[in-house]
This record gives structure tokens, sequence and C-alpha cells, in this order.
């Protein structure tokens, strides 16, 4: 499959800016069955200095610093990649669950398997997960039935949550959005001693039956991924609805939680109250 994918981000500010500091995770990842023909960033007002690398996770980083004053900044970022995922091992091909070890070889996976800044080690992720897996399961067949539990036991409901609310919070609502099912469900693959990384991405959606497709109508689309050891690798698991990743999932970033991979933050000198606007579009090409 191949998209074209636009992501404007606009921020309004009652009072004028005078210095604006910002942090970018929106270029999409080479690899893992995807390949970018072309990136491109469109910053207005101009940034005085703009830096492009990677992060401890392999993800493109921009930062770039606004100088002259602003009420408003726009950040445009304009994608075409191409998504041939390789399909996903039949889960008699994954380990137990109980059984997984991490080799020398596979060290960089380790840190994924502890508590992090937003997804704590908790009783309560441990208890959702022992009563959705059982010994003996294998790590991939574990992954989707924790999955499928969260996408038929909790509520999609982008008004019970918001971008700061706890993982915990999310479990004891079973209510929120993609962002929060991903958290427990990663909390809950971790509770297991199973590395398991936050995806930050985009999601093709299809419009209803009937009516036309909305440009600027998708948005932002988080899920996980699970390591199901060195044969089989990382596992992409949507929790938000119920699937194993494919070709319609873009991947942006990766990392422990949301704080790793945020499409952007930073911080600014003066502005007052301020608003924000996200549009996003997923075309097929």
């Amino acid at each position: 499959m191949k998209y074209r994918i636009t992501h404007v981000t606009s921020y309004r500010y009652a009072e004028a800016v005078a210095l604006s500091h910002n942090r970018a995770h929106l270029a999409p990842r080479d690899g893992d069955g995807q390949r970018v023909a072309s990136f491109a960033l469109d910053i207005q007002p101009t940034p005085a200095a703009h830096r492009t690398g990677s992060d401890a996770f392999g993800n493109r980083v921009d930062a770039f610093v606004v100088q002259q004053p602003h009420r408003v900044l726009a950040v445009a970022a304009r994608s075409e990649v191409e998504v041939e995922r390789p399909p996903a091992p039949d889960p008699s091909a994954t380990p137990p669950w109980e059984s997984l070890a991490v080799t020398a070889q596979e060290l960089e996976v380790e840190e994924y398997r502890w508590e992090s800044s937003l997804i704590p080690a908790s009783p309560a992720l441990r208890a959702f997960a022992l009563a959705n897996t059982f010994p003996g399961q294998y790590v991939l067949s574990a992954g989707l039935a924790l999955t499928n539990a969260i996408h038929r036991g909790f509520v999609y409901d982008p008004r019970a949550t918001a971008v700061d609310t706890p993982v915990l919070k999310a479990l004891e609502l079973r209510r929120g959005v993609c962002q929060d099912f991903a958290g427990v469900l990663i909390g809950a693959l971790r509770s297991l001693a199973l590395p398991a990384r936050y995806v930050s991405g985009y999601l093709e959606t299809d419009a209803p039956v009937g009516r036309p497709r909305l440009v600027g109508a998708d948005a932002t689309h988080a899920w996980v991924q699970v390591w199901c050891g060195g044969a089989a690798g990382w596992v992409h698991l949507d929790p938000t609805n119920g699937c194993i990743a494919g070709d319609r999932h873009i991947v942006t970033a990766i990392g422990r939680d949301f704080a790793d991979v945020s499409p952007l933050r930073g911080m600014v000198l003066g502005g007052g109250a301020s608003s924000v606007q996200v549009a996003v579009d997923v075309a097929r090409v």
C-alpha cells in the first residue's frame, strides 16, 4: 500500500510568543515493512534554527526554534510512504510467555520489559493480565488474548480521558482512546515480564457507507509491539481495533510510552492562553 499523509498542527496564542523551542516526531520510520519515499516539514513562522537527528529509539527528531514574535505556530508534515509489512508469525512458533528469555544479542529489547514514566508496574495491571492469559500460553497468543480483552471490554470514549490521564485510571474506567488502550496493553504485557513498546503513527480509515471520505478527519493512532523471541521478533498489536496491525498502520515513532514519541511538544515564552488544532489526512495513493 502507498499512502500520502498530511499532518497539520496549529497553535494559536492570545498574546505574542517571544520564543518557542519545539521537538517533533512527525517523520515515518524506514524499515519493518515501511519505505519512506519523501518527507517534508513546513514550519511557520520560519525557524531561526532547525536541526534533524535521531533519538535513542532510532526515531527521526526535528528540533527547531522560533525567535520572532508570533501568535500562530503552524507545523505541516507531508509524507509519502509505502507499507508492505511481513505477515505475523503463527502463535505456535513463539515460546510460552513464562519461558521467554532475552539473549545477549537481544539486549536492546530488555529496556521495554520494565516500567516507564507513564506506565508504572501495578498489581492491577498484573491481575488484568493473569485474568486473560494462562500458564504455558504462547507469547503471541497471550498478546492477542490481552488485545482482544481490551477491544471487547473497553469503550472507545474520547471524552473519558485526556492526554495526561494515568494508565491505571483508564484501566479502572475501562474507557478511553487508543493512547489509553495501548498503555494498558503495554502495562499488562510488562507485568508478565514481556518486552512491549509504544507505537505512534497513523491508520488509514474508511468513510461510513454512503458518505464521502472526509479530508483531515483522520487522527494520529497508537498501538503496541510485543517481543515474541528472536525468531519472530516484534509483532504489532492494535487493542483499539482488536487486531494485528498490518499494511494500513503507518509507524512514525516507537518508545517506552507516549512521553518518548509525542508528535509535537515544546516550551514557549509568553503567549498567554492557547488552543491547538490538529488535522491528519491519510490517503491511499
